[in-house]
């Protein structure tokens, strides 16, 4: 269909949306202008049958259940992208800062060479068919993604660079149990930062986070090269 001026262009454009939402009407669907941003973002999620939701997802549950935010991810979700008021943030501080766990004989370095492995690793939780097979390897950190960790390797700027991590920190107590609360769950120092929750959503274990605090202090680690 050709028009020949701006206003016939525009006249076309309304009848072109009045049917589609006479159609959508028709077949029972609602009017996507009288929602809000959450209701529309709910909708195509949950309701319209954009995702495959009752696909296995490999942590447990099912796609539905992994799409499913917790009450710190609702705080932390504000459209746009902003960040949430700082009455919010405090709330979500002090909620993560509860949720920390340590281990019972304490915190420890483990071995870096597996830490190695771990951060540069993205093998983990899937959803679908083709899932990871959790006893031949297993889930990685994923840290890569979003880190610089070694001359040699070339990791993301996402997250800040952890390269001398160990040198300039120190290898002391203070400096390890906070890197251990920010693996575990560093909502507790950061509200709503992009950072995954691994010690708190079972993401890694204990000893996982253990090779990976020796991955950031040990001297030997190309961490601190």
């Amino acid at each position: 269909m050709k028009y020949k001026n701006k206003r016939s262009l525009a006249l076309g454009v309304v009848l072109l949306t009045s049917a589609v939402f006479a159609a959508n009407a028709a077949e029972g669907l609602p009017d996507y202008t009288k929602m809000s941003a959450e209701h529309m973002a709910e909708y195509l999620i949950f309701e319209a049958d954009s995702f495959a939701l009752e696909q296995k997802a490999q942590e447990g549950g099912n796609a539905r259940s992994r799409m499913m935010q917790d009450e710190m991810q609702k705080a932390c979700s504000v459209i746009g992208g902003s960040m949430p008021d700082v009455e919010t943030l405090a709330k979500v501080a002090a909620a993560a800062r509860g949720t920390l766990r340590y281990p019972e004989t304490g915190i420890r370095l483990g071995d870096w060479k597996k830490g190695d492995e771990l951060a540069w690793s993205g093998f983990g939780y899937r959803i679908g068919p083709q899932s990871d097979d959790h006893g031949i390897r297993e889930p990685g950190g994923n840290c890569y993604n979003c880190h610089e960790m070694s001359a040699d390797r070339t990791g993301g700027t996402i997250g800040p660079d952890l390269r001398g991590y160990g040198k300039t920190r120190g290898n002391n107590e203070a400096s390890i149990r906070f890197a251990y609360e920010m693996i575990y769950n560093p909502h507790a120092t950061f509200p709503c930062t992009v950072m995954p929750r691994f010690g708190y959503k079972n993401l890694l274990s204990e000893k996982q986070i253990a090779d990976l605090l020796a991955f950031l202090f040990d001297p030997a680690s190309p961490v601190n090269q």
